[in-house]
């Protein structure tokens, strides 16, 4: 359901008809099998060419969207259903898709969902606890016998589209990142075609990046990262800057409200609930020697005067010239703001 480049203007238009059919859900009977919707993306990585078993249920409903064009018809029918359970198989970029178009569908009620990690990156399941191997029936019997993880995603609009009525412009997802951040996912592509995949794949890139950061020049987009202005909170107050480098320009925003990431990094330190956010300024090659503790969270004292900046904030502005990445998709420079969705449920064992 990918694209090269994720533009705003092609996110699927939900119409007014579509949006009134999500309802609050049913109640179910005692014994009564949940009605369950699944979203079965064909390319994730661990499905292709594997068939999805469709006689599983008369209760189990199972769509196939091509690309994003036909995810809202899709999620428009299961609200209809009233499903009690709406299960994405695929990777983090089929849950973004997923969240964007059902946005506009079930605004802030939505059902209890479950994501079957089948992606090259699963950092959600890895946050919710999800074994790799997880089943839709596994999904199916958790609903009712698992546990629950709540979790608000990140939304991200152009800050000359906030109005309520343009919710369709709202793009949502897990993680963000932008500066060498950039530069990184492209470098994980390349750890994908060499087979590390998951925590693997992060450990690799991190590794690659690290080298890097440490031996290149200024000029190098590991070290240079992107002009960027950050504004925190509704009255939008500028990020403070360590006076490192050029201070227009910061080498790495890294952004997310998950709680566990893979290969057990801790770049927000102790910080845990909310959106949370960690902002690298041109930093020195001494400071990057020191990135390992960081992610590891054994050095907390002093960061901010190395360049290191790790806070929570209820939302943030954040204007750049580069592109900036998005569970895995680019998006085009310019002016946003990024907060947090609606609080969903995920089912886990």
């Amino acid at each position: 359901m990918a694209t090269p480049i994720y533009e705003f203007a092609q996110i699927p238009r939900v119409d007014a008809a579509d949006q009134a059919r999500a309802g609050a859900g049913r109640v179910r009977a005692e014994g009564q099998a949940p009605v369950v919707g699944v979203i079965y993306n064909p390319r994730s990585h661990r499905n292709l060419g594997a068939d999805f078993d469709c006689g599983l249920s008369p209760h189990v409903h199972i769509a196939r969207p091509g690309d994003r064009s036909q995810l809202p018809i899709a999620l428009a029918d299961f609200a209809a259903r009233g499903i009690d359970l709406l299960v994405i198989n695929g990777g983090d970029g089929t849950v973004r898709d997923v969240l964007t178009c059902g946005r506009p569908i079930f605004g802030d009620n939505w059902p209890a969902i479950a994501v079957l990690p089948k992606g090259k990156t699963n950092a959600l399941t890895v946050d919710l606890g999800i074994p790799d191997n997880w089943t839709l029936q596994d999904a199916i019997q958790a609903l009712d016998h698992g546990g629950r993880v709540f979790r608000r995603p990140i939304e991200v609009a152009p800050l000359d589209q906030t109005d309520p009525e343009a919710m369709q412009t709202r793009v949502s997802g897990f993680i963000l990142g932008a500066g060498a951040f950039t530069t990184a996912i492209r470098a994980g592509q390349g750890a994908h075609r060499l087979g590390a995949f998951n925590s693997l794949a992060v450990g690799v890139t991190a590794v690659w990046a690290l080298a890097q950061s440490l031996f290149a020049g200024r000029s190098n987009p590991w070290r240079k990262g992107a002009r960027m202005r950050i504004g925190l909170g509704a009255a939008d107050v500028p990020m403070e800057h360590s006076g490192r480098g050029d201070p227009e320009m910061r080498q790495i925003l890294f952004a997310s409200t998950l709680e566990c990431l893979p290969a057990g990094i801790r770049p927000f330190g102790f910080l845990k609930n909310g959106l949370k956010l960690v902002a690298v300024d041109q930093i020195s090659r001494r400071t990057t020697a020191l990135i390992p503790l960081v992610l590891l969270g054994k050095l907390r004292s002093g960061l901010r005067e190395r360049g290191i900046h790790q806070l929570a904030a209820t939302q943030f502005n954040l204007s750049i010239d580069d592109q900036f990445i998005l569970d895995g998709e680019a998006f085009p420079a310019g002016d946003y703001r990024i907060e947090q969705g609606p609080e969903l449920a995920f089912v886990r064992p």
